[in-house]
């Protein structure tokens, strides 16, 4: 084989085995989290469920803080990825869209292990600050994600445009995740009613 499709075969090989080997983490925490709260889970403990060296976690997420935020990312990202989806089944209905998004990611996030160890008297610190004081990271990943997209697909709005409601979106997302909406439909369409105007003024 020639240097050059080997050397991007191997490439991609190791960027396979890095993205199974972090979800293979993250999947970990996640049941984990089923059985006790954040303050309770070691790296130690991580690295046992997922069959993984405690060095090779440390190495991938830098710290216990770093593996928190990975996961706190991947639950924005299946966010983004929700509402990728809805606006691809409502074209040409942004408000749908939006609505649809909102819904599924209340739905989504509520049964979340990490997201009801946010709920009660007792929510860990760390956790609360990733998605609020500290949570630009989050935002900066997921708003671009979903900019990109609102210019891409056939809502076809201008980047200004589509980075200021992207944030926003993203920005009103988390701070439903310590306090879930009492009624997820009815606050879905409120959200929709307020951002949708915007992408189509």
């Amino acid at each position: 084989m020639p240097a050059a499709p080997r050397s991007t075969a191997q490439s991609r090989y190791r960027t396979a085995a890095a993205t199974l080997q972090r979800d293979t983490t993250l999947d970990a925490v996640r049941e984990l989290l089923r059985e006790r709260n954040w303050r309770s889970v070691t790296m130690n403990d991580v690295a046992a469920a997922a069959g993984l060296s405690r060095q090779t976690i440390y190495n991938e997420f830098g710290s216990r803080r770093g593996l928190a935020q990975g996961y706190a990312m991947r639950l924005t990202d299946s966010f983004v990825s929700v509402v990728d989806a809805a606006l691809y089944q409502h074209v040409g209905d942004v408000g749908a869209a939006l609505r649809q998004g909102f819904t599924t990611f209340f739905a989504l996030s509520v049964v979340d292990p990490l997201v009801m160890s946010l709920h009660g008297p007792d929510a860990p610190d760390d956790l609360l600050r990733l998605i609020t004081t500290d949570s630009d990271v989050l935002i900066e990943r997921a708003g671009t994600h979903m900019s990109d997209t609102l210019q891409n697909c056939w809502v076809e709005a201008p980047k200004h445009k589509a980075d200021i409601v992207s944030r926003a979106i993203v920005r009103l997302a988390l701070s439903y995740v310590p306090r879930p909406p009492v009624d997820p439909e009815a606050a879905a369409g409120e959200l929709s009613e307020l951002l949708a105007p915007y992408l189509l003024g």
